[in-house]
């Protein structure tokens, strides 16, 4: 059986190294190279397939360039942030540069979504008879996972899809679920601070910090300046006083006697 040959390349395919076009054939090793992100191959043509790969080299040249000081995640997928070249990227890898992982621009993120995922597995009770029956009302375990979603304003692909948590977590009251909450929120502040697309504007955290602050901080100044400033304004009576220490009436604030204050 004579072996097909990669449109892309030229190579040989091997047994089972075939990956189908929607013109043509893709060996796995040029299949290799496609960004992660990237979905629809069988629907793809093989000149959308090279223009994608030529993308991707020139890739490689920002991912040399590339100079996160911001980095959120755990032991799965982590989102790395350059806020200087005003980009991200997205890798599971602890040798990401090897990965040539996709260089995104911040102003091309439209959206970014923690969706909080839901698993409910009813609870039975063991009989005598070694069955299991319902309790009534039934009883349920929950346990949860948190999938990332970044909607993205590219030409090779629209959403990059992952899961936050790498093992799920058993309980709603588990520190866990709170951690994962919190870098959910983490994550999204990162990549809407310089966010083009269609969240700004909508209260996401991180966005807002400067105006709360400035609320906050404008009634605590004003009594403060007040309350200060009030025993200075008070008027002197026109009838005068007395001074306690040497009985000398007064109209001023000292006295005229002795110097003694009002």
């Amino acid at each position: 059986m004579a072996k097909k040959e990669c449109d892309i390349c030229g190579g040989k395919i091997g047994l089972f190294g075939n990956r189908k076009l929607d013109d043509g054939n893709c060996c796995k090793d040029c299949a290799g190279k496609l960004s992660p992100f990237m979905t629809g191959r069988r629907r793809t043509t093989v000149e959308d397939i090279k223009q994608h790969l030529a993308y991707r080299e020139e890739n490689r040249r920002k991912v040399a360039q590339f100079n996160p000081t911001s980095i959120a995640g755990e032991n799965s997928w982590k989102v790395y942030v350059d806020p200087v070249m005003g980009a991200f990227a997205v890798s599971r890898s602890n040798s990401w540069r090897n990965e040539n992982p996709d260089i995104i621009q911040l102003s091309q993120v439209i959206s970014c979504e923690i969706e909080r995922e839901e698993h409910q597995n009813e609870v039975y009770q063991d009989m005598p008879d070694g069955s299991r029956k319902s309790y009534f009302p039934p009883r349920y375990d929950y346990s949860y996972d948190f999938n990332v979603k970044i909607n993205v304003n590219s030409p090779w692909f629209n959403e990059i899809n992952f899961r936050l948590n790498p093992m799920t977590v058993k309980d709603r009251y588990d520190p866990a679920f709170r951690q994962y909450e919190a870098l959910g929120d983490q994550i999204r502040s990162m990549l809407l601070s310089g966010a083009g697309g269609g969240m700004a504007g909508m209260g996401m955290p991180g966005q807002y910090q400067q105006p709360m602050q400035q609320g906050f901080q404008q009634p605590m100044q004003q009594p403060m300046q007040q309350g200060f400033q009030q025993p200075m304004q008070q008027p002197v009576q026109p009838d005068g006083w007395f001074c306690q220490s040497c009985g000398t009436k007064n109209t001023g604030a000292f006295c005229q006697g002795c110097g003694a204050g009002r």
